[in-house]
Parts: structure tokens; C-alpha cells; sequence
């Protein structure tokens, strides 16, 4: 399994940063410049990446992981894409074992990090799928609740990070051809105004 693939099963894929976290702007004209200046396979970190790991060394790992750093709704979603030689008993144990991070993520006083997890295969027509099988929506209370049962590579340090998370990721990894992930708060939501209700605000803040 590639590095890249190991940074989205981590849980925060756009959160891993490896090497140095600060960029030099370049001197040379922008045209004169190789257009290969990233090793190969390597993806330079986003600016959400930067910008949690600059939030992380300004409030450190056991602040960054604490249950109440940033409360309110954050939703992780992960999508899986399998190895052509997984079989399906291995598919279904890779899921089953995903469903049992509910239980089994939890803090060292016992307190569970996730509020639920759902999955579901995919079955959209449109054709934007890019391969991806099955996907996972994991909710928490906090930031800081997901950013403990995320751990590695985003937050290192022993004790700051959940284990049963860590060791899905190295139980899985060898039947994953791709993952994609995807956090955010939940910042607004919308629904349907109820018939004959008056019309207000397409959308309720959060």
C-alpha cells in the first residue's frame, strides 16, 4: 500500500504533512521552473492540511485531541475502493470491523469517541463514483474527538491517539486498492418547509 493511500486511511487524509510545513516562494521565473518539482508520487500538502497543522503546534497534541476542542458536529467520510484479489469474506471483515470502531474507539477513561457510524455500497448511476465501492460516515461530538481517533500520521504522540482505529488501518491495508476522506463540521442544514407552513430561511444554522 502506497504512503498516499496510508495518509486517507489515517482518517484526515488532507491533514498529513510530511517533511517541512513551510513553503519558500520561488525567485526564477515561474515558466523557467521543471514541471515535475515533487517527488514522484508525493502530493504537496492543501492549504487545510497547512492550516491544522499550524492549529496543532500552536495549542499541542493533548489540547489538538482533548473531547472538548472544538465541540459540534464534525462528520469523517471515508470511501474504500478493494484490491481485485480481495475476496468477498475479506471485503465483508474489512466492513465489520470498521462498524465495530463504534465500540471499540474510545478514550483511556473509556468514554466513546464515535456518536455512529453508517456504510453503505455504492449505487449511484451517475458515473462519478472513480471506482470506490463502499463508503463510511463516522459522526462526532468535537474536533477533538476525531482528531484523537484519527492519530496517526496527523498526531503521533503514544497515548494521543486511538489504538483500535491504528490497528484497523493495519488490518485493512492489504486489501485496499484506494480511500478517499472527507471531514467537516456541520456548519448549516436545509429542509423541506412542510406544506401550507410559512416559508422562511432555506437554511438553519447551526
Amino acid at each position: 500500500m502506497t504512503d498516499r493511500i496510508w495518509t486517507a486511511m489515517a482518517g484526515l487524509g488532507f491533514l498529513a504533512v510530511t517533511g517541512a510545513a513551510t513553503v519558500t516562494p520561488a525567485l526564477a521565473d515561474p515558466y523557467s521552473l521543471p514541471i515535475a518539482s515533487s517527488p514522484a508520487g508525493v502530493a504537496p500538502p492543501d492549504a487545510a492540511a497547512v492550516a491544522v497543522q499550524q492549529v496543532l503546534a500552536q495549542v499541542s497534541a493533548a489540547n489538538f485531541t482533548a473531547p472538548d476542542f472544538r465541540p459540534g458536529v464534525v462528520r469523517h467520510m471515508v470511501l474504500f475502493r478493494f484490491l481485485k484479489s480481495a475476496t468477498p469474506f475479506q471485503r465483508a471483515e474489512v466492513v465489520r470491523r470498521f462498524l465495530e470502531l463504534a465500540t471499540d474507539s474510545r478514550r483511556p477513561d473509556g468514554r466513546p469517541l464515535v456518536v455512529s457510524i453508517e456504510t453503505g455500497v455504492q449505487n449511484s448511476g451517475e458515473g462519478q463514483d472513480e471506482g470506490y465501492e463502499i463508503a463510511f460516515l463516522v459522526t462526532f461530538r468535537s474536533e477533538g474527538d476525531r482528531n484523537y481517533y484519527v492519530g496517526r500520521p496527523v498526531v503521533n504522540q503514544p497515548g494521543l491517539f486511538d489504538p483500535a482505529h491504528d490497528a484497523f488501518k493495519v488490518f485493512a491495508a492489504p486489501y485496499l486498492a484506494g480511500a478517499m476522506v472527507f471531514d467537516y463540521r456541520v456548519a448549516a442544514e436545509a429542509s423541506p418547509v412542510p406544506a401550507g407552513a410559512k416559508a422562511g430561511k432555506a437554511g438553519r444554522r447551526k
